[in-house]
Order: C-alpha cells, then sequence, then structure tokens
C-alpha cells in the first residue's frame, strides 16, 4: 500500500484499515509461530503498512488543528 493511496481514504477508513491489518499481523505471527506461514516477508509488508497508516493519520490530526496565535 502506496502513502498516495491511503491519502485517499478518510481518517475513517484508515483507522478501520489499522484495526484490520493489527488482526492480520497477529494471525501472521500466529502462523508463523506454528511453522504454517510459507510467505514470512508478509510480516514485515504488514508491519510497514500499519507504520505509514498510522503516519499519514498523524500528519491529518497535525493539519486539521487549528493553530492558536
Amino acid at each position: 500500500m502506496k502513502a498516495s493511496e491511503i491519502r485517499e481514504m478518510t481518517p475513517e477508513d484508515m483507522q478501520q484499515k489499522v484495526v484490520d491489518l493489527q488482526q492480520e499481523l497477529f494471525n501472521l505471527r500466529f502462523q508463523h509461530g506454528v511453522g504454517q506461514l510459507e510467505n514470512t516477508s508478509r510480516i514485515k509488508q504488514t508491519r510497514r503498512d500499519i507504520a505509514r497508516l498510522k503516519t499519514v493519520l498523524r500528519e491529518v490530526e497535525l493539519n486539521k488543528t487549528p493553530t492558536s496565535e
């Protein structure tokens, strides 16, 4: 998932995507633990997608807050 794709999403969609990816990461870790995971690079990619989503969400939060002068 690219940052440009994420920026097109609404903040609510981003939050939901983070929750979904965290659940997927849990499942991937579980599969890895019991030896059923074939593509271990998916763990790394999922972690990066979560971080990318959280980064863009934080940018949106910071840009939305009014500046006090």
